[in-house]
């Protein structure tokens, strides 16, 4: 098999790539490569959703005075982004999920004030721009705590799904 790899620097939005929206530890043969559909749909979550996320959770929560600075702002960090099938399958993901289409990402929350406080910050978003996301999952595994948030593409129907996932 031809070995094929992301362009991993390719910038979907001003602070997100398209290799930590593709990053993976699993080792798959298909290389967890997004078509270009996938990549529309991740660019449209972070250009219109992460990026919102970003400035407002720093803009409310940051720790930087000086908001003319980057170097005091609390980055989003992203552990699961697009999810090739076979990806998806290896870590457990449901099928048909919104991971395979480009169209959900994984948030790293460091407890559950920050889970609750970038929880809330989305939907501020939502309210504010009358955009409308698939799903909101607050997730948490032993100690690890995420955030689960999808868009659908404009074609597709969004559902508002909000839950708590807290095994």
């Amino acid at each position: 098999m031809m070995n094929v790899s992301n362009n991993k620097d390719v910038k979907l939005s001003q602070h997100f790539t398209l290799g930590e929206l593709c990053k993976t530890s699993y080792h798959t043969l298909d290389g967890n490569i997004p078509s270009h559909v996938a990549i529309e749909n991740l660019r449209n979550l972070c250009e219109n959703w992460l990026e919102d996320l970003r400035y407002s959770y720093n803009t409310l929560y940051g720790e930087s005075g000086d908001r003319s600075q980057e170097s005091g702002d609390i980055p989003v960090v992203i552990t699961s982004g697009y999810r090739s099938e076979e990806v998806n399958r290896l870590c457990g993901g449901a099928k048909g999920s919104n991971h395979l289409t480009g169209c959900a990402v994984d948030i790293r929350c460091m407890g559950p004030e920050h889970q609750i406080r970038m929880a809330n910050t989305l939907l501020d978003i939502a309210d504010g721009t009358k955009r409308d996301f698939d799903e909101l999952i607050l997730e948490k595994r032993g100690t690890t705590r995420w955030i689960h948030f999808a868009v659908r593409p404009p074609s597709q129907q969004n559902r508002r799904k909000i839950l708590f996932d807290m095994r």
